[in-house]
């Protein structure tokens, strides 16, 4: 299997992508943390198919995690991430420092405004900030031509996707849908903080938000009620509910009455663990 050529620093990053793009290469850029899971390869392997050549990159974002948070024992294999990403055909792994994404004294920051707020953006303050400060310096630095992210953190590619607008950034955002566990699970790298009996009830965050997409097939267009049916399906199961909210599933503003697209959006406790998950109505 061809191994992955690894790259630390921006300057070498940003080298190699200007040598792809003058050979006319198309760049499909998948942005992660690491710990990769089925999820991150299904997106590298579909990169594989957008483009030419295919670069991950592998950086646990500080500015993203709030005072409380994760940062610190979030999980971390960059050799078994390498190997994954390797038997997917991916070209190229960007693995920078802190020092190199965040020079001494850095204070430029991006804010993405109304997509940003309430949701991940009300509980985890800054953090989206932080997501769009690192994925603009990544975009600068990589220059890909296309990015592709999970919808799982439908937030986040709203996000994105408001900002690569806005800033009329030369790259197009594809979003792909979220890969769940044989019980339906969200995969997410956080998945592996569960305890075995924490893991078995996570689902009920996956049961809770179908349970609100049967009662809108079968003809609810209310979204309290609607709310309601994943809350009944979540609330014993796990430890703490942070939102269960339906917002437009492109502005992602709040709704009453489901008119157009809309998504199911929630964030709950199970243990100490933090896990999200969504599914679009409509």
């Amino acid at each position: 299997m061809p191994s992955v050529h690894v790259i630390t620093t921006p300057a070498a990053m940003s080298a190699w992508s200007e040598a792809a793009r003058a050979r006319g290469e198309r760049i499909a850029f998948v942005p992660t943390m690491g710990a990769l899971h089925a999820g991150h390869v299904s997106l590298l392997a579909a990169a594989r198919k957008q483009g030419d050549r295919v670069v991950l990159s592998i950086f646990v974002n500080p500015t993203q995690f709030g005072p409380q948070e994760d940062l610190a024992r979030y999980p971390r294999d960059l050799d078994g991430d390498l190997a994954k990403a390797a038997s997917v055909g991916t070209d190229v792994a960007f693995v920078p420092g802190v020092a190199d994404m965040y020079p001494p004294g850095a204070q430029t920051f991006i804010d993405v405004r109304e997509v940003a707020q309430g949701l991940c953006g009300e509980r985890r303050p800054g953090h989206f900030t932080g997501v769009a400060t690192v994925v603009a310096k990544l975009f600068g630095i990589v220059r890909p031509h296309v990015a592709l992210f999970g919808e799982k953190d439908f937030q986040q590619l709203a996000v994105i996707r408001r900002m690569v607008a806005d800033l009329n950034m030369p790259v197009e955002i594809e979003g792909r849908p979220t890969l769940r566990e044989s019980d339906g699970l969200a995969m997410s790298s956080r998945n592996a903080y569960l305890s075995p009996a924490e893991r078995g009830r996570a689902v009920a965050i996956f049961r809770g938000v179908s349970a609100a997409c049967e009662r809108f097939a079968a003809g609810e267009r209310g979204a309290i009620a609607l709310v309601e049916s994943a809350l009944s399906a979540m609330k014993d199961r796990v430890d703490r509910i942070d939102y269960v909210e339906i917002r437009d599933a492109e502005s992602l503003r709040p709704v009453e009455r489901l008119e157009k697209p809309a998504v199911i959006l929630a964030a709950a406790f199970v243990g100490a663990t933090r896990l999200i998950d969504n599914m679009r109505l409509g």
